[in-house]
């Protein structure tokens, strides 16, 4: 949910930059789609046959006898292990057609293998030897070995023929890998809110702050119609669950009169890597506009927590922007997440949606893993959507400093009309709860050197180690960070601290050793 106008998708949601598939490609995701060029095109469709199997729709218009489609491979093809691959293909008429497979990208010369097929129907796992290739473009006969990250497909390729096809199965022997698969699993409870109370009550302030200044002129980007405020008509506690309302009325701020109110929330606690977990129902509604999202805490947005705090030092995109669930943007219960970065947002965004039943009564858990090397969006634990740029820089990777909470229901803009009947409706959440490693595992041989006193304490803290120390951080309950040393640190004062338990992480060398402490 970006402040700048943003475009809204098909439900869909293909990829707008790709970062590549892996074989076996069975269209069963977004990934799998191919680039065309010379005129072609390409669609995710259903086999006529089998209405539960998806497969990919490949069309010539016949204005050019090369049209083609291509796919970049993450995990390149292997011929020194495996020479032959296989496809499975439906042609709609009777005719004989040409197919050409085309390896590029390589640590060889491009090569291919021609194939044909006839009559109508599927002709299953027709087979391209590449150790009876041909060097593209040159016709020298190869056994073709070495690895290959980008594949080819022709169909009457050097002829101007148009027509329709069904492709599915494309195949080297492969086994399927989990392409979401987490490379970093965060598994201590950093900060949460549980939204306990069973009574009536208004936000906890010391976690959440209401962001209700509208950056654009009093108003809010992408045309919205709502105003946020911090009434606890717009945002409550009860029964254990965070409601976020939005309602239908006329309401005036900063001499502005919009039809619409609506709460969004800033957390008070910002973090680098981890995993944030939030369980929620969303509003139903024809131009409802739900997000669970982070902003880089450097964002100079006027009104927003962190600005405020002074922060605020860089513009959007530039402090990155991760959206870990959206809705609204397409059709209903289709949820998404996207990236925006200065290479990618608006209408250019890494984006992915995901198909979900009856969002508006069920929970579900929109989930993030975001580690040093790659971003994944999950949805009840499961995996949809994985960032990994190759190249990460400023345009691509603004994501290696502190990002803060978001949570809003805006109204109309990119979303759409808004329904005429809308009344209101909420977001309904049962937790947010953000998770980091920081070290609770600990060998208690190594955490036996060190110790710290008085504890309790309400003064001074003293360190005593037979190890280096070289660098400490000390954590509240919420899992912020108060304290900080570094060069062999032997104590700190604890006075400007309010009694509770706090985290004491010590660092030596590559092993960490935490301590609970109590401030009193």
């Amino acid at each position: 949910m970006n402040y700048i106008l943003r475009i809204a998708v098909s439900f869909f949601g293909f990829f707008m930059f790709s970062y590549g598939q892996q074989t076996p490609i069975n269209f069963s995701d977004s990934q799998d789609a191919f680039t065309t060029f010379a005129g072609s095109s390409f669609a995710f469709n259903v086999d006529p046959t089998n209405a539960n199997n998806d497969v990919g729709q490949f069309n010539n218009d016949g204005s050019d006898p090369w049209q083609g489609f291509f796919i970049d491979l993450s995990q390149p093809i292997n011929l020194s292990e495996n020479q032959l691959l296989t496809l499975s293909f439906y042609q709609y008429d009777t005719n004989s057609h040409n197919i050409l497979m085309k390896l590029e990208n390589g640590t060889g010369p491009d090569v291919e293998v021609w194939q044909s097929s006839a009559g109508s129907g599927w002709d299953y796992d027709i087979e391209f030897d590449f150790s009876n290739a041909t060097v593209s473009g040159v016709g020298t006969p190869v056994n073709a070995v070495g690895t290959y990250s980008r594949l080819v497909i022709f169909i009457d390729g050097s002829a101007n023929i148009s027509g329709t096809y069904l492709i599915d199965d494309v195949n080297n022997g492969a086994e399927e890998s989990n392409p979401h698969e987490l490379d970093v699993i965060y598994s201590d409870l950093v900060w949460s809110d549980e939204f306990d109370s069973t009574s009536l009550e208004a936000i906890d302030n010391t976690k959440w702050y209401h962001q209700t200044v509208g950056p654009n002129g009093g108003r809010w980007f992408n045309d919205e119609e709502q105003h946020y405020t911090d009434r606890l008509d717009n945002s409550f506690i009860e029964d254990g669950h965070l409601n976020i309302v939005a309602k239908a009325e006329s309401y005036n701020q900063d001499g502005i009169t919009l039809n619409y109110t609506s709460a969004r929330l800033n957390s008070k606690f910002a973090f680098t890597y981890g995993r944030v977990d939030v369980r929620a129902k969303l509003p139903e509604g024809d131009g409802t506009w739900p997000a669970i999202w982070t902003l880089g805490k450097n964002i100079n947005e006027s009104g927003a927590y962190w600005q405020t705090q002074g922060f605020g030092t860089t513009s959007w995109p530039a402090c990155g922007e991760l959206d870990i669930m959206e809705h609204g943007l397409g059709e209903t219960n289709h949820v998404s997440s996207a990236i925006h970065t200065p290479s990618s947002f608006g209408a250019t965004e890494n984006f992915q949606s995901y198909i979900l039943n009856d969002v508006a009564n069920n929970f579900h858990v929109y989930s993030m893993n975001w580690s040093p090397d790659q971003i994944t969006f999950l949805i009840d634990g499961v995996g949809f959507y994985t960032y990994n740029p190759s190249v990460k820089d400023a345009n691509t990777w603004p994501f290696d400093e502190d990002q803060y909470l978001i949570l809003n229901i805006a109204m109309g803009g990119a979303s759409g009309g808004i329904a005429s009947n809308f009344v209101e409706s909420s977001m309904v959440i049962d937790y947010v709860r953000v998770y980091q490693n920081i070290g609770l595992s600990i060998d208690e041989n190594f955490a036996s050197k060190f110790s710290v006193y008085p504890n309790p304490a309400s003064n001074y803290i003293s360190i005593v180690s037979v190890e280096n120390v070289d660098s400490v951080f000390l954590y509240n309950t919420l899992g912020q960070l108060v304290l900080e040393g570094s060069n062999d640190v032997r104590g700190f004062s604890i006075k400007s601290l309010n009694s509770g338990i706090y985290i004491l992480k010590l660092n030596s060398g590559n092993r960490t050793v935490t301590k609970k402490l109590l401030i009193h």
